[in-house]
């Protein structure tokens, strides 16, 4: 039951001490993509439609482009 004990111990203190994950830029996108939600809303108001393309671009980057327009009558 000791060695038990033990091995959890250590797998707990590894956990601790492992690298964690920076999300730092991730939280500036979010954020970015709120602010321009909101800008939108604020110039077409809630009658809004959004589309968006997302593609992996050779060099590795992930592209996402957010179209805004205003809803048409009948839309």
């Amino acid at each position: 039951m000791g060695d038990e004990k033990e091995g959890v111990t250590a797998l707990m203190k590894s956990a601790i001490e492992a690298p964690k994950r920076d999300n730092t830029d991730y939280h500036h996108a979010i954020a970015e993509v709120r602010r321009a939600f909101a800008e939108a809303d604020a110039a077409f108001g809630p009658e809004m439609l959004v589309s968006t393309k997302r593609k992996w671009k050779r060099n590795g980057d992930y592209v996402v482009k957010m179209t805004f327009k205003k809803k048409a009558p009948g839309d």
